[in-house]
């Protein structure tokens, strides 16, 4: 199992990208995003994707670096299986002083929202995602040696194949450039619960 370039498809492609095994890069295009209707009762669907199916438990590890200046710019790892059921972590630019590191997950139509409030500084995160079954852990890394749990949660479109990859936008009127290096997809890292009784 690797993350592999010839394996990646596109859902909603920007118009400047590159595309290696070694590195991705995105140029956004404005009023891209991902959300479906809780709380403010809009939908998008329209964020550039790219990702490749999984079918097995795994372990995915990505590193972005970002020069986002717009409030919302953002990028980071995704599934996404249809506009409907999908999840992303990122850090989305809020302003000049902190910006907010977080994720959506979204099934059967609606979203939810976790944050925490990092430095507007910070220009690279590192992020792995872990799979065991329909449940996921997602973590994150300054240094990509020591990781931080940001959640676990169930996706409900989670049971079989997954859509993996990265993803970037720009809600609002803007567009900046996202660089993806040291993607690594493995087998799951994520240890197996078992159990008080096994403790």
């Amino acid at each position: 199992m690797e993350f592999q370039a010839a394996k990646l498809h596109w859902i909603h492609p920007p118009r400047q990208f590159s595309v290696t095994d070694e590195r991705i890069e995105i140029t956004t295009e404005p009023g891209t995003d991902y959300w479906q209707r809780t709380y403010y009762g809009f939908r998008n669907d329209n964020a550039h994707t790219l990702v490749m199916p999984v079918a097995e438990d795994f372990s995915f590890t990505v590193k972005t670096q970002f020069d986002s200046k717009t409030q919302y710019d953002q990028c980071g790892i995704i599934l996404y299986q249809n506009s409907d059921n999908w999840f992303k972590a990122s850090i989305e630019y809020e302003n000049e002083t902190y910006q907010r590191l977080g994720s959506v997950v979204t099934n059967q139509g609606y979203s939810d929202w976790a944050t925490a409030d990092i430095p507007a500084g910070i220009r690279q995160m590192v992020y792995r995602l872990s799979r065991r079954g329909a449940d996921f852990r997602v973590e994150n890394s300054l240094d990509g040696e020591g990781f931080a749990q940001m959640r676990i949660f169930h996706f409900s479109a989670g049971q079989d194949a997954v859509n993996l990859g990265i993803y970037a936008c720009s809600p609002l009127q803007s567009s900046f450039h996202a660089v993806f290096t040291e993607m690594r997809l493995t087998g799951c890292v994520w240890e197996a619960y078992r159990g008080p009784e096994n403790s």
